[in-house]
């Protein structure tokens, strides 16, 4: 089967995969050659693409997946390969939302925070698995 992993600014993945696996909004799932048509929005997340027995992480920030006939596409606003990622700046990103967190100040866009915190660490596990 063929995956795609398309943001507004470039395709970041576009090769054949033996296997895919991710994270949408009800739980995470997987996706084998001939599966029946699926469709799902996406949480963020981490994306698992298997080729030849060995595994690739790319992250994912919500979006659209997408498969029929053999073929997957994943629509979502950022997507990185984890070997790409800065992990120092990922952990920098990390402890920084949860200081936000934890001041619990008036002014504090939680929702913000959170998504800032979700997205430092989907970053951090997918370098975490491509080492």
């Amino acid at each position: 089967m063929h995956l795609k992993i398309i943001t507004h600014e470039k395709v970041v993945f576009d090769e054949d995969a033996d296997e895919i696996r991710t994270r949408g909004v009800s739980g995470e799932f997987g996706i084998l050659p001939n599966h029946v048509p699926f469709m799902s929005a996406l949480d963020i997340g981490v994306t698992k693409v298997v080729q030849n027995g060995e595994a690739r992480y790319f992250t994912t920030m919500g979006g659209i997946f997408q498969f029929k006939n053999n073929e997957a596409v994943i629509l979502t606003d950022i997507a990185e390969d984890g070997n790409d990622i800065d992990v120092t700046r990922a952990k920098e990103a990390m402890k920084r939302a949860k200081t936000r967190l934890e001041e619990k100040a008036e002014t504090l866009d939680s929702k913000r925070a959170e998504a800032a915190l979700a997205r430092a660490v989907a970053r951090l596990k997918a370098t975490k698995n491509n080492n």
